[in-house]
């Protein structure tokens, strides 16, 4: 994996932990057999459909922007997965975020996956399937201060140390992309 040095931050990237063949299969069963939702999210005080369509699976409820998603039982692929990256990375993970985003249209704004449920300093593993997109991170107090990844098929991306604390992420509209992108985002309960 390669690893990004920033301050306050560990970030490991691997453009194809999964080969093509293999992730070709993944994107096609998270994309028929997951069951997809179309979430409403609160944001600065109105409530708007969120502009991507999500799922959570995993052990425990997750709560953001205003949201409490109760958790779906395991899919046997995404256990799959989750293993593959516990045995890659070291890191034990117990839920998972999946975000579909449909073309270039739907995105992912500025934010850091910082929500009290998950502790201090959570490490965030990132698996990217279908159409690539771009991935964006930004200091917290320096926003001229950013990094960019093209999150491409099969890829992984690992957040840990800091980085949730010190650095929001993003995933920008891109209105050229007309391809489909399924993003996993496992987690892990923690105590603050």
């Amino acid at each position: 994996m390669q690893h990004l040095k920033l301050p306050h931050a560990l970030l490991s990237y691997e453009e194809k932990f999964w080969d093509t063949a293999t992730a070709n299969e993944i994107f096609g069963v998270l994309l028929t057999e997951i069951s997809w939702e179309h979430q409403p999210i609160k944001l600065f005080g109105k409530t708007h459909l969120q502009p991507r369509l999500t799922a959570w699976y995993g052990d425990f409820a997750y709560t953001y922007s205003g949201l409490t998603l109760q958790p779906k039982n395991w899919h046997s692929l995404l256990l799959k997965i989750k293993t593959q990256i516990e045995q890659a990375t070291g890191f034990a993970f117990n839920a998972v975020l999946l975000n579909q985003y449909r073309d270039g249209k739907d995105y992912m704004g500025w934010h850091a996956d910082d929500e009290h449920g998950l502790g201090k300093n959570p490490v965030i593993a990132s698996a990217s399937f279908g159409t690539t997109r771009r991935f964006l991170l930004r200091k917290n107090d320096d926003h001229s201060q950013k990094q960019e990844l093209p999150l491409s098929h099969g890829s992984l991306l690992v957040m840990a140390g800091e980085t949730q604390s010190h650095y929001q992420h993003s995933i920008p509209k891109a209105m050229k992309v007309e391809g489909v992108r399924i993003n996993l985002t496992f987690r892990k309960e923690g105590k603050a």
